[in-house]
């Protein structure tokens, strides 16, 4: 079987990051999404990657573009979520001299970075409608126009872009064009989660092994059975960023250069004991009602919609003791769009020093 590894480039940057660093193509699953990426990569088209958390989505975005035409130009991924709303137009399309306070000279967006190669746009779902259009203009007519300045500029760049979350039921909630996603939405990529691709978790574990070896000149190691299987069995909530730090977190206290099950610091199952305590420390999401938070939001009429949406919220919200991350979950929203909506309804007030 193929043992296809692609990695990171080693960013400084990257240390307080959450991305995988790593990929492998040995599980089936694995193998059958690196064809399909090997077939669909040389076109133009756009990508959609969909994935939890740390499953690897820039790295198969870098797979997309080393498979395409465009794999001598630039590779540039841009985190969508990690620039404010008075900055993410700069960021995307550039500004001119004297645009805005600061602005002290004229700075090329990444559209114009990416120019000739490809532009990932990574946690797409937490753009602000504003710049959704800007961005599904940019896409249809492929020019630019920089913040403070009235010149559009010709770009040609291949859009990629990835979520964790569900732009479905985010366009049902009034927070994502649906004509953009359909633009964004040519090719679609689900990336399964580790636990379901068990072929890949030993390969992977390898692969940290010798990267640590290498880097940091810790001893070979090698992993008894019993570990390799506590391994495959373990349920990987945080995926292949969690696989590494657990690697390297066990080659620092295992013994004569094996990692036993006692040296991996695996998280227990929430079908264990441990999820009667964490019953009683939050909400229980009950997926009838979860059906029925979805099947309201389907409900398309306008103002009556709006009105409903913004009850349904307030209900969420209140159903999840005004916890923002599982009032996102409860909805299937990013924690963003719900931080935007609670705002705007006032049930959240945030105070001007913290912005």
């Amino acid at each position: 079987m193929r043992h296809d590894i692609i990695t990171l480039p080693e960013i400084t940057q990257r240390s307080h990051s959450h991305k995988a660093t790593a990929q492998v193509f040995h599980d089936p699953e694995s193998q059958r999404l690196l064809e399909y990426i090997q077939q669909i990569a040389p076109s133009e088209a756009s990508v959609l990657i969909h994935g939890e958390t740390g499953t690897g989505k820039e790295l198969i975005a870098r797979q997309i573009h080393e498979h395409s035409h465009r794999r001598d130009k630039p590779f540039i991924a841009v985190n969508c979520g990690a620039f404010s709303e008075t900055l993410v137009e700069s960021e995307l399309f550039g500004h001119e001299k004297g645009a805005f306070t600061g602005a002290l000279s004229s700075s090329v967006g990444w559209f114009e970075a990416a120019n000739g190669g490809t532009l990932l746009l990574d946690e797409i779902g937490d753009l602000s409608k504003r710049i959704q259009v800007k961005l599904l203009r940019v896409l249809q007519e492929r020019e630019i126009v920089r913040l403070g300045s009235r010149k559009s500029i010709s770009v040609d760049v291949r859009v990629l872009a990835a979520t964790n979350v569900n732009l479905e039921q985010a366009i049902l909630a009034d927070q994502f064009r649906e004509d953009l996603y359909y633009r964004l939405n040519v090719v679609t990529l689900n990336i399964k989660p580790l636990r379901e691709r068990q072929g890949d978790i030993i390969p992977l574990a390898q692969h940290f092994i010798d990267k640590y070896h290498q880097q940091l000149g810790y001893d070979k190691a090698k992993f008894s059975a019993a570990a390799e299987k506590k391994l495959i069995e373990y349920w990987w909530p945080g995926n292949i960023r969690e696989l590494e730090n657990m690697i390297h977190h066990a080659l620092l206290i295992c013994q004569n250069n094996v990692i036993e099950p006692e040296d991996l610091s695996l998280l227990k199952s929430p079908t264990q004991s441990q999820q009667i305590e964490k019953i009683a420390a939050e909400p229980v999401i009950d997926p009838k009602l979860k059906e029925v938070f979805h099947a309201l939001f389907q409900q398309n009429e306008g103002a009556v919609h709006a009105k409903f949406e913004e009850q349904l919220l307030r209900i969420a919200y209140n159903y999840c003791h005004q916890n923002q991350v599982k009032t996102a979950r409860l909805l299937g929203l990013s924690r963003n769009i719900v931080r935007a909506r609670l705002i705007e309804l006032g049930e959240l007030v945030v105070s001007k020093r913290g912005e």
